[in-house]
């Protein structure tokens, strides 16, 4: 076995020998390259690539999430600031879904469910319970509200009273709660979105009114309820009324759009539109009473009532001449004898019943109040004749949009409000110079010319080295054919002297003596 690897050693000696030393140099490099190349390709397509499965996490929930990932067998990588844990690309769904299965993340709360898994089996004292309660109720509603659209965390502080039967109603304290929320970068809640906030944490909270309830975020400052949900915030009314107001200005802006931009082109014009709007709320009720035209303006008959009276008697009837009797009267007519009376009486009572109209009238949401429009258009597409008839058109859409705003305005006052500005899009802009003057073809054509100056150099580099490459294999094969120095052995007498002279012959002509050992080998 000794004896094949020192002939399998010998031969490849040989044939390393045989090359020179540029070519040794060129053998070994290559197959450095080689190998490393290799090295960096296995390297590169065995490595595990990790993705980041949680990231913005608490000591707590890093803590679990990291015993699972050592329990399950899977490796991971922990972020320096120990908030982020990446795993391999290939088990990030599955370690995803175990993660979440098992409730590990909790951003550091604890509901209810710890009660039960915490509870001790001998029993809890009441102190001890009220704790671990009062902590689970955090953790709830911390949960519920990181649930929320934009919380990224949420920290909650609820404090509720001892009850005591000793203690009246009025004399008991209040439960309160203190929230602390952290949004998301770059995002706002609305004012729906804060009260529901405020709604959430209310109905969580046994016995908490609106005005025990305190949030307040990260960024700075409180957050506080709308009118509508019983607080003292009219966020959302000014939302709406901004809304509004932005709605309004953008409709009208789109209208001078279309109107303009078929004649001077989109791109060719600059609209900008300024409204103020009334947002007073106006309730007009009105009882009207109206007759019947067709019913001689009497309205409509609801009760009718008709009572006739008649009556008859006797009665003694006038005659004689006055005073002439003993007994009569002087001036009074004395009674001839009895006659019989007959009367009678009709009254007729008629009820009627008008019309009645009420009208409940509640004005729009809003009302233009003012409003001013200008407008830019590029010059070199107008001229000043077609620039006053657009502003003329847009003077009688502000008069239009100010009719209801019980402004008395005059054309004057009504033409301030409209500009009309025609002018270069591209006068402000400056000028390039310099380099930036210079036509985009010339520095193509620029880059061309480098780039074959470049190969040129480079083919006239390469030509060189191969021209000298190949006057070294002309010395060297001119070398070769020097005659190989000669020992005389036939004079020598013994070894030593041998060995002497192939020593002096290795020290003195390195080159020559490995010719000399190439050619006895050849011969044998």
């Amino acid at each position: 076995m000794n004896e094949k690897w020192a002939q399998f050693r010998d031969r490849l000696l040989n044939i390393w020998n045989r090359y020179s030393n540029r070519q040794k140099w060129v053998l070994a490099s290559t197959a450095a390259g080689l190998l490393i190349v290799a090295i960096v390709a296995i390297s590169w397509l065995t490595r595990t690539e990790y993705e980041v499965a949680f990231q913005n996490l608490d000591s707590t929930d890093a803590a679990a999430v990291i015993a699972y990932l050592e329990g399950q067998g899977i490796s991971y990588k922990l972020s320096p600031d120990g908030t982020s844990i990446s795993v391999p690309s290939a088990a990030a769904a599955r370690v995803k879904v175990g993660v979440g299965s098992q409730g590990l993340i909790q951003n550091g709360s604890m509901g209810f469910k710890e009660l039960t898994q915490s509870s001790s089996t001998i029993g809890t004292t009441q102190e001890e319970f009220q704790v671990k309660y009062l902590n689970a109720l955090n953790g709830e509603v911390q949960q519920l509200l990181q649930s929320k659209q934009g919380v990224q965390r949420a920290k909650v502080l609820i404090t509720l009273p001892r009850e005591s039967v000793f203690l009246r109603d009025a004399d008991r304290e209040q439960a309160q709660a203190s929230v602390t929320l952290e949004f998301k970068p770059g995002y706002r809640p609305s004012q729906e979105e804060i009260d529901s906030y405020y709604n959430l944490v209310k109905t969580a909270v046994p016995n908490l009114s609106l005005e025990n309830i305190t949030i307040s975020s990260t960024s700075g400052g409180d957050l506080l309820p709308s009118s509508e949900l019983g607080g003292s915030g009219a966020g959302g009314l000014i939302q709406q009324q901004l809304q509004s107001t932005r709605e309004f200005e953008n409709e009208i802006r789109r209208k001078i759009q279309s109107f303009l931009g078929p004649m001077v082109g989109v791109d060719n014009m600059v609209v900008s539109v300024v409204a103020t709007l009334n947002f007073d709320k106006k309730v007009t009720e009105a009882n009207n009473v109206i007759p019947l035209p067709n019913n001689d303006n009497r309205g409509i008959i609801i009760s009718e009532q008709r009572t006739t009276e008649s009556a008859t008697g006797i009665g003694q009837g006038a005659g004689g001449i006055a005073g002439t009797g003993e007994t009569d009267i002087a001036n009074y007519p004395a009674t001839l004898g009895s006659s019989s009376t007959t009367s009678e009486r009709t009254s007729d009572i008629v009820n009627y019943e008008p019309s009645r109209v009420r009208d409940v009238i509640e004005s729009a949401p809003y009302k233009v109040q003012d409003v001013a429009i200008s407008v830019g258009i590029d010059s070199t597409v107008v001229t000043p004749e077609q620039a006053a008839q657009y502003e003329q058109m847009l003077i009688s859409n502000v008069r239009t949009l100010l009719a209801n705003s019980g402004l008395e305005l005059s054309d004057e006052q009504v033409a301030q409000r409209v500009s009309v500005i025609s002018q270069q899009f591209n006068a402000g802009e400056p000028q390039p110079s310099g380099l930036a003057a210079i036509p985009a073809y010339w520095f193509a054509i620029a880059g061309v010319i480098v780039v074959a100056v470049a190969a040129g150099v480079a083919y006239y580099v390469y030509r060189r080295r191969k021209a000298a490459r190949e006057a070294e294999e002309l010395a060297a094969q001119e070398a070769q054919k020097v005659e190989l120095p000669t020992i005389d052995l036939e004079n020598v007498s013994n070894e030593n002297q041998i060995r002497k002279q192939l020593e002096s012959l290795a020290r003195r002509k390195p080159d020559e003596f490995v010719n000399l050992l190439r050619t006895w080998l050849v011969d044998e």
